[in-house]
């Protein structure tokens, strides 16, 4: 658990940036504009993954100097392992998908882009404004385990009571939430690199205040290019057809709750 100390001001959270280096310029021009400084910007894992730029989005969050943990990508690309980790039914659509994609992303990092993801931390910490925040990708307990809105209260509150966090930030599911009860939030940015099944081609990351007060924000970005390199670099067609509709191409990890959200857009 890598500790920060006591961080002040406005928070950007955001992860899974898939190797969508598009996407990834967009959120930092916004972070730019906003003034929020690098070290009060967090990402929660998976810099690389579906698409085309694998190391042009390494280097970037690398030099940007801003706070990441380690997502199962990343743990599973430094140990030089042959899959992403996510333990996909054996001959599910996505284990197919990982098969193309996770090479690739292999093929084109240069040994510094694996270095620093050996230096990556699985969790971090920090004070904020009187409460305990601890950030993770799946859960506390597994890099790799999909926790949703729908996942039950009581598992919430097991990651709680082993971290002794009031606030946890989490990543990999791929879907904007938040979860708050008593007295905990579980809150989960999204993704910037694919978008949240909703039909919308926006992604989504979050912010937080000195007031606590959470705000998931919708991201713009330059879509097309990022498709157009997909389809030249002959990544999983699937998936760069859910960069133009918005729409995943399966639910195969999803609980019944999200599945039936597929192609509503999302309300905060």
């Amino acid at each position: 658990m890598k500790l920060l100390g006591d961080i002040k001001g406005k928070i950007l959270v955001f992860g899974g940036v898939y190797s969508n280096f598009q996407a990834l310029e967009s959120l930092k021009a916004y972070a730019n504009k906003t003034g929020i400084p690098p070290h009060n910007i967090f990402c929660t894992g998976d810099v690389a993954g579906y698409c085309a730029q694998p190391e042009e989005c390494v280097q970037l969050v690398k030099s940007w100097g801003i706070n990441c943990i380690a997502g199962n990508v990343e743990l599973q690309l430094a140990s030089g392992e042959d899959d992403c980790g996510c333990d996909f039914d054996e001959g599910s659509r996505c284990d197919v998908f990982s098969r193309q994609w996770y090479p690739y992303a292999q093929s084109k990092l240069s040994v510094d882009s694996i270095q620093w993801m050996k230096s990556l931390p699985e969790h971090l910490t920090f004070n904020y404004y009187g409460k305990k925040v601890v950030m993770l990708h799946g859960s506390y307990s597994g890099t790799s385990d999909f926790i949703f809105k729908s996942t039950p209260w009581e598992e919430k509150l097991k990651h709680f009571e082993a971290t002794r966090a009031d606030i946890i930030l989490a990543g990999h599911c791929g879907l904007p939430f938040k979860d708050e009860q008593e007295g905990f939030q579980w809150l989960n940015a999204g993704v910037i690199g694919m978008p949240a099944n909703d039909g919308e081609t926006a992604v989504w990351f979050m912010e937080m205040n000195e007031n606590l007060d959470v705000k998931h924000h919708q991201l713009e970005y330059d879509h097309k290019t990022a498709i157009r390199l997909m389809d030249e670099n002959k990544l999983p067609e699937a998936y760069a057809k859910t960069l133009l509709t918005g729409i995943w191409d399966n639910c195969e990890i999803l609980p019944e709750a999200e599945t039936n959200q597929q192609g509503k857009s999302i309300a905060f």
